[in-house]
């Protein structure tokens, strides 16, 4: 996680990072029928750039991340607002034990791709989440590897069939996916564009 606490504290200064939160959040907002009511995860929340557009339509939130720099930036956020019903803490589920709290909706942005078990992360978030539970995950269209670069050995995206099917193999009833963003980078051969989707998913 070093790479992320050491960017923690310019992280909301990318203008890229700021719209493509807001964006990911209007689709939510839109796919998603939000309440007041609501318990939220979010996971792998970073400084919380997704959670705070959306946190006045949303009840107790739950903002989690496994890098120590990024939840030190946000704690401070939180503190900033004084909002009592946003909690940061640190965790990673991939190697610690499931929380005991069950949420009415989990989202998690550009954090899939750096999980190395996608069918374990899909079947935990569908045990953490009460029945009639959404989850909504954005992340990169499946590409070819350039977005990172060589040195990145874990999932170039994601190829929407095939991750629809796992959803459903861990249990959720249906899954919609949009189109929601695009990360433009500038290549050797020119600008290039990185679709970003949403995966809305239902527990039955």
């Amino acid at each position: 996680m070093s790479h992320f606490d050491d960017k923690a504290r310019a992280w909301d200064v990318n203008p890229v990072f700021r719209d493509r939160a807001n964006q990911i959040a209007a689709a939510i907002a839109a796919e998603v029928p939000l309440h007041t009511g609501m318990a939220v995860l979010d996971y792998g929340c970073g400084t919380g750039l997704l959670s705070f557009p959306l946190r006045d339509r949303l009840g107790t939130m739950t903002l989690a991340d496994s890098s120590a720099g990024m939840l030190e930036v946000l704690a401070e956020k939180i503190a900033a607002e004084g909002d009592a019903h946003m909690h940061a803490c640190r965790l990673d589920l991939m190697t610690d034990p499931v929380p005991a709290q069950r949420y009415d909706l989990i989202y998690t942005s550009m954090t899939l791709h750096h999980v190395p078990d996608t069918e374990h992360i899909l079947r935990t978030f569908y045990d953490l989440l009460l029945p009639g539970g959404y989850l909504c995950i954005a992340d990169l269209d499946q590409e070819d590897g350039s977005f990172h670069g060589i040195e990145y050995d874990l999932h170039h995206g994601f190829d929407r069939t095939t991750l629809g099917a796992l959803a459903h193999a861990a249990g959720f009833a249906e899954t919609r996916f949009r189109t929601v963003f695009e990360i433009v980078k500038d290549r050797a051969e020119g600008p290039r564009a990185y679709p970003v989707f949403l995966m809305t998913a239902c527990r039955a």
